[in-house]
């Protein structure tokens, strides 16, 4: 697949994983209104990241990358039937394991929750965790169901499926929510029940893109297959290989518990944000990615998979530093104008822009392993990435133990998440520096010579989007007389445009060549659908 061809698959996946992170972001703020930074919602925030954690170690994380290479070269060399053979068998056993977890773990929750001396918060947060762990089994099959749908090049069924969750939540919190009586702790138990029902939701909808490819039901648990060992195999090395960000979130969130009943509430309100323009091309490159450099892998293209890896890296950095550096100067004003309702007070803004502004800079390392571990994975190298998540981790949870001892209360879950983004920037270069000894150069002067463009055009944008804010709010509530919301609803986005002018006249000012590499994709993609398959026709 050509560069560009890449670049405009990962647009249209973007177009629906952006979707996905518009409709989040309207649920996370009608889910602000109704319980702010309240214990009931931190206690949510720490039992939703059970299931979302087991979802990134052994679904898209794990499962999903362990899968595709296996079923794209079981294609190529065995044919359709046997490759399907191969989905039926991982698709039976993964179930059986993950209906066994989910049942485990309710049950000793169940346990857990008599036990004597049970402190207010974990009691909060058992009886939520119960409700949600079936979510495992379901999304863990819609991830695996989205990976064969992605080595068939459906790429926009499966990019849709995650917009489900935040669909049926939004119609949860707008129209049942509110009717239920008993107070927040009865309220949030209801939406926990939400997010079980959008797991059957999520799997559901992918049913007949699969039946159209050639799935069809049935069960076989034939262990003996070699390539059912393979996929498993690659599988248990590789569970906290794409999943490092998730563990670092997961002790984030378990540890600011203790720091204050308010801060994983305001640390899950500021990830959501940086979720937003991540998801606008990180998300989507990495799922495109797979499969195209398992291809390049299974045919020993190793100088196309090269030039992929430095064409995406490249495009994703010219995407994610103008949002790192926006954010950081924006943080406070973008928080108020979204949250700043209902139960969500002042106090919640502040700690929730404070934690937005450590995470800001993470945008330009996050975005690193979304490009170099699918290439380990294409070549079925599983360890490295895993090795180098360990040491991410403890490196994480070191520095989240050492912030929540020294910093001031109300700074400490900043400082974890700024943890999280040193964490993450280990991970991402150490995966680079492996990399590199196996596939050889990959460019690093082009890579680092338009980063440094962007920085700068990046930083010019900051300034002026700065600036522009505090003149037209403070301009708007003192001459014009309008009230604060309004002025910030006018003030925020206009800053935000002109900061995007101003980065992107200055990117053609410079000469960035990654501007043309994204305007020559969207280009393609306006006259070249005809070049697109239609496998990947939208749902």
């Amino acid at each position: 697949m050509e560069n560009r061809n890449v670049i405009r698959f990962a647009a249209r996946v973007g177009g629906f994983t952006m979707l996905s992170r518009i409709l989040g972001m309207i649920r996370d703020i009608l889910t602000a209104n109704l319980f702010g930074t309240s214990l009931a919602m931190s206690s949510f925030v720490v039992a939703f990241r059970i299931p979302n954690l087991f979802r990134a170690l052994f679904g898209e994380g794990a499962l999903s990358s362990a899968f595709i290479p296996v079923f794209m070269e079981s294609r190529r060399h065995e044919g359709e039937g046997a490759a399907w053979r191969l989905a039926r068998r991982v698709s039976t056993l993964a179930g059986a394991v993950l209906l066994v977890v989910v049942v485990v773990g309710i049950v000793g929750m169940g346990i857990a929750r008599r036990l004597p001396g049970l402190g207010e918060k974990t009691a909060a947060v058992l009886p939520l965790a119960q409700i949600m762990l079936p979510y495992v089994f379901f999304i863990c099959m819609a991830a695996l169901a989205m990976a064969v749908l992605n080595s068939y090049r459906k790429f926009s069924v499966s990019a849709f499926t995650p917009a489900l969750l935040n669909i049926t939540w939004i119609l949860s919190i707008s129209f049942i929510i509110p009717q239920v009586r008993g107070g927040p702790g009865m309220q949030i138990q209801a939406l926990a029940w939400t997010v079980f029902v959008a797991g059957m939701v999520q799997l559901l909808y992918q049913t007949p893109a699969l039946w159209s490819v050639g799935w069809r039901p049935g069960l076989d648990g034939d262990w003996r297959d070699p390539r059912v060992k393979q996929v498993f195999l690659l599988m248990g090395p590789s569970t906290l290989g794409l999943a490092v960000n998730q563990i670092n979130v997961m002790v984030n969130s378990m540890l600011a518990l203790w720091v204050g009943t308010w801060a994983p509430s305001a640390l899950f309100y500021a990830e959501r944000l940086i979720y937003l323009p991540q998801g606008m091309l990180a998300v989507s490159l990495g799922t495109v990615l797979l499969p195209v450099l398992s291809d390049f892998a299974a045919q020993r293209k190793y100088d196309e998979m090269r030039a992929a890896i430095h064409h995406g890296l490249r495009t994703l950095l010219f995407v994610m530093t103008p949002a790192a550096i926006g954010l950081f100067a924006l943080a406070r004003p973008i928080v108020r104008l979204l949250f700043e309702r209902g139960t969500f007070d002042p106090m919640s803004t502040e700690l929730t822009a404070r934690a937005l502004t450590f995470y800001a800079p993470g945008l330009m390392v996050f975005c690193l392993a979304k490009v170099f571990v699918p290439a380990f994975y294409a070549l079925k190298d599983t360890r490295t990435p895993v090795k180098i998540g360990l040491c991410s981790v403890a490196l994480n949870f070191s520095l989240n133990v050492t912030f929540a001892l020294t910093l001031p209360e109300y700074w400490r879950h900043a400082g974890m998440a700024f943890a999280t983004v040193i964490a993450e920037g280990f991970n991402g270069l150490m995966l680079a520096y492996f990399l590199r000894r196996r596939l050889g150069p990959l460019g690093l002067r082009g890579i680092l010579g338009g980063f440094s463009r962007a920085f700068v055009a990046a930083i010019l944008m900051a300034v002026v989007a700065f600036t522009a804010e505090h003149f037209l709010t403070d301009g708007l509530m003192t001459g014009a007389h309008l009230s604060r919301k309004i002025s910030h609803l006018i003030g925020v986005p206009t800053a935000i445009v002109l900061g995007m002018g101003v980065y992107f006249g200055s990117a053609r000012l410079f000469r960035v060549p990654e501007l043309g590499f994204v305007l020559e994709a969207l280009r393609s993609r306006r006259s070249s659908r005809a070049s697109v398959p239609a496998s990947d026709a939208a749902p």
